[in-house]
């Protein structure tokens, strides 16, 4: 079969004339070889081909998938609601930076962004308003204002603003007039449809107890994106919102006929280069003046994109991996074959290109295909994740990028891979592989995949024994490392591990199954490198699914443990959205009964540290809380120093393992940025356990009230002397002032730090486990039909010598379970190596994984086999010595 010259022929014949044709012609001689071994074996093999199309087109559908949602989750601004009748906004700077240099290397920048409001110095406002093409500059402050109701009644929220901002969104009068006087305002419809007008009263919660104000006007908005808002005279707001030296950001309207880019250079001339500290000022046109109403929404994405880059990378690690087993068994099944091939004449580039043309048709058929199917999966899962308030945008171009991406990638790691898995047979001379084409398949894998697999299963092991001497995200980077090396050392050591589980299970067997217990249990015994390849998909789907599961599940559990420990309260007030004002904990205190009551109010810091000498920035969600009435309603379990100095603005309690990362202890400082980008040192105090239930750091109210929106406690923790239904009714009584207050039994929910399952929880749970998962089992259906596919022969000679249908579809299911039980019995291993590591490091415990879950994916591991070995099968109709079974 290979092309050679024909001497003799052609014009030169007999005249001694070289008459070798030239290298194009013999190129073009090997292409059309192989073009023609790869059409006739498309058709031979079209079952065999159908698992790997299968295969290929998940692995492309997945891929794609992701690409869509990343692109969709990086173009994601703000909406711009508040803000829709301005030109521009000038805002501070929501980033915060940390650079430091790691080993060896060049200095490097982490970013992140602040959890609460940046304010600008009001100077600003008188500089933006000189910029040249400015016809107004109005400044924006916000207040959280609950309207309405008393204690156990309802309570409207709302956002309380000056009359003068109203331009910005913009809204209009429809009734009535603009405030007057501090106790005049103006409510938006929505909030008029609860029956306020002109010339009457409406109750508001500011700050402190409700107060009456006279409706002087009702106003509307064409733009039904913003919160309800009720107007305040601008000097009435300036008194409530507490920071007369500082302003929320500062709305732009522009002369006529100036132009956005114009505008923004103007305000760049005019504003100075720092706000006030390290904050930079920006300008905001355009989709970006969103980013200065919902300041934490760009922050939020930032969290969100990592996790899905995270899973995003095991998808194409998993679909490499499930393409080159799969790949590599239907090569393997058709070694015989290109032995034959190659004893007949066949060269090695021949056989090279014909494998690699059936695979790059069969490969790009399935990109295409998958890259169509990503679309509406991509969509599926965008529809999946609480990015609210940011929209997730679907321009015209990232369906078809993210398709491309997808019938790119898997074409371009196919082929590759199936002439790697050719190349033993196509290197052989063509005596020996007359040989090869009659001996047996090994039954050991090579040396280099073995010394490989023992490599990377000792360097699993090590990164999983380095996880429990570390903590945070740096034992869990460890650990996904530890799994990850592990999941691929098993699919190198397969035929290894087949052989010891032969040894384990091949006698219960051949003595539970008969006549179909032996024939099984010899076919796995002659074929360790089959049955390999088929506990690879296995070990994968139940490896990542139970990691995925129980490293959630076990994080959930000690946090929920934590915080239920660490609970003394028994009561607990709630308030509207807007919050409760501090001297409501005050009233609480002075009820008869209560014995300590303690307000919570949350916000956030931003700690700059290096891991593994890499600049990081982490954002910790904080509790500020009142130590002298601490003891009573809440115990985070205190191993050093007392949470009774935990008073100012200077002090900080820390959890025991974040102070131990940190190198700190008691009388040591650390420096944190509050949630509004102040930097602060703060004095340890304390250091306690809880830190799961509670957060990694603990602050006192005092020093977090003056960098939040508004300083209004999220819970009240109350402790009754002698609890009962006595204590709730005087708590009730002492809050009857306040709007929308509920009285109720306090919760191991009411101090977590985080809820116990979060939307975004939820939604990545379901993209990481549910669509990789079910991945991973579409690669067991095909692995095990391709293999199945492969041992027609075996069936045919089977019922030749005289095995019945019955025998044949028996000795199936024992081979079946056979793969289930080791496949579960070595991913669960394989799991549980990291696992470990991973729960005690950071939770203290065991892992732990629901049994329901556990049992959940017992039985999908289950079916997905049975189905992809019994189908294919004779139990499946296909025809066996010509006629049915």
């Amino acid at each position: 079969m290979s092309t050679r010259a024909d001497a003799g022929t052609g014009t030169g014949a007999g005249t001694g004339t070289d008459t070798r044709r030239p290298h194009a012609d013999v190129r073009s001689g090997v292409r059309r070889a192989s073009a023609f071994l790869a059409r006739r074996s498309l058709k031979a093999h079209r079952r065999a081909w159908a698992a790997v199309f299968a295969a290929t087109t998940a692995a492309a559908t997945l891929i794609g998938a992701f690409a869509f949602v990343l692109g969709s989750l990086l173009l994601a601004q703000p909406p711009v609601d508040r803000y829709a009748g301005a030109d521009a906004v000038v805002a501070a700077d929501q980033q915060v930076t940390y650079t430091a240099k790691p080993w060896g290397s060049k200095p490097q920048t982490a970013k992140t962004y602040l959890p609460e409001r940046v304010r600008l110095d009001r100077s600003a406002v008188a500089k933006a308003a000189a910029a040249d093409g400015v016809a107004k500059a109005v400044v924006d402050d916000s207040v959280p204002v609950a309207v309405g109701g008393g204690a156990g009644g309802g309570a409207a929220s709302g956002v309380g603003r000056s009359w003068e901002s109203a331009a910005l969104t913009p809204y209009r009068l429809t009734d009535g007039h603009a405030p007057r006087t501090p106790t005049e305002v103006v409510v938006d419809s929505a909030l008029a449809a609860a029956g306020s007008k002109p010339g009457s009263h409406v109750t508001l919660q500011v700050d402190g107890a409700p107060r009456p104000y006279t409706v002087s006007g009702v106003a509307d908005t064409r733009h039904r994106g913003a919160a309800p808002a009720v107007f305040f005279t601008e000097q009435r707001l300036t008194a409530l919102a507490g920071h007369p030296g500082t302003v929320d950001a500062i709305g732009i309207i522009a002369e006529k006929g100036v132009s956005a880019d114009a505008l923004r250079a103007s305000l760049d001339a005019a504003l100075p280069d720092r706000a006030h500290g390290d904050r930079e000022i920006r300008v905001l046109t355009g989709s970006e003046r969103g980013q200065a109403e919902y300041v934490d929404a760009l922050g939020a994405r930032g969290d969100l994109l990592p996790l899905l880059a995270s899973i995003a990378g095991t998808v194409l690690m998993v679909a490499l991996l499930v393409i080159a087993t799969t790949l590599s068994q239907a090569v393997h099944q058709r070694s015989g074959e290109l032995a034959l091939l190659r004893a007949v004449g066949a060269t090695p580039r021949q056989l090279r290109s014909a494998v690699g043309r059936e695979v790059s048709r069969v490969a790009g058929a399935a990109a295409v295909l998958g890259g169509i199917a990503a679309v509406p999966l991509g969509l599926l899962m965008r529809s999946l994740l609480t990015t609210d308030p940011l929209p997730l945008p679907v321009p015209v171009w990232l369906p078809f990028a993210a398709g491309a991406t997808a019938a790119v990638l898997v074409p371009l790691a196919a082929r590759p891979v199936s002439m790697l898995a050719a190349r033993s047979i196509t290197r052989l001379r063509p005596a020996a592989a007359l040989g090869a084409a009659r001996a047996p398949e090994p039954s050991e894998p090579g040396r280099l995949r073995t010394v490989c697999g023992a490599v990377l299963a000792v360097a699993g092991v090590g990164s999983a024994g380095a996880a429990t001497a570390q903590g945070g995200q740096a034992a869990a980077v460890a650990a996904s490392g530890a799994a990850t090396s592990l999941i691929i050392a098993v699919a190198l050591l397969g035929p290894w591990i087949a052989r010891v589980a032969m040894r384990v299970l091949g006698t219960p067997v051949r003595r539970a199954g008969g006549v179909s217990g032996f024939l099984a249990a010899r076919s796995a015994a002659a074929h360790h490198r089959r049955l390999g390849a088929a506990i690879t998909p296995i070990v994968l789907v139940v490896a990542f699914v139970c990691v995925q599961l129980a490293a959630n599940s076990t994080l959930e559990r000690a946090a929920d443990r934590q915080a239920a420990a660490a609970l003394r309260a028994d009561l607990v007030a709630t308030g509207p959205a807007a919050g409760l004002p501090a001297d409501a904990a005050q009233a609480v205190r002075k009820a008869p009964g209560v014995a300590a009551a303690t307000g919570v109010l949350r916000s956030g810091v931003v700690l700059a540290h290096r891991e593994m000498g890499d600049p990081k920035l982490d954002r910790f969600p904080v509790l500020g809380v009142t130590a002298d009435q601490l003891s009573g309603t809440l115990d985070p379990h205190v191993t050093a120093g007392d949470l009774a100095d935990l008073t100012g603005r200077g002090t900080v309690a820390v959890g025991k393992d974040r102070a131990a990362d940190l190198h700190i202890g008691t009388g040591d400082t650390v420096k944190l940025r509050l949630g509004d980008g102040t930097q602060v040192r703060l004095r340890v105090v304390a250091l306690y356990e809880r830190a799961l239930g509670l957060g990694e750091f603990m602050l006192p109210r005092e020093a977090l009230a003056g960098h939040v929106p508004a300083p209004h406690d999220r819970q009240i923790l109350i402790r009754s002397e002698h609890g009962g239904a006595a204590s709730a009714s005087a708590v009730r009584r002492a809050l009857a002032p306040y709007a929308g207050v509920r009285v109720r039994t306090a919760t191991a929910d009411d101090v977590r730090i985080a809820p116990s399952t979060s939307d975004e929880d939820n939604a990545l749970i379901i993209i990481g486990v549910g669509v990789i998962g079910g991945f991973a089992l579409l690669a067991v259906i095909s692995t095990l039909s391709l293999i199945t596919v492969g041992r027609r022969p075996e069936f045919r000679l089977l019922r030749m010598v005289g095995a019945g249908r019955r025998q044949v579809r028996r000795m199936l299911v024992l081979e079946t379970g056979l793969v289930a039980v080791t496949g579960l019995v070595i991913g669960t291993l394989v799991a549980a190596v990291p696992l470990v590591a991973f729960a005690v490091s950071t939770a203290g415990s065991a892992p732990y994984l629901p049994p329901v879950q556990y049992g959940v994916l017992v039985l999908a591991v289950t079916v997905a086999a049975g189905a992809g070995t019994m189908w294919p099968g004779p139990s499946g109709g296909r025809f066996i010595l010509g006629r049915r079974v």
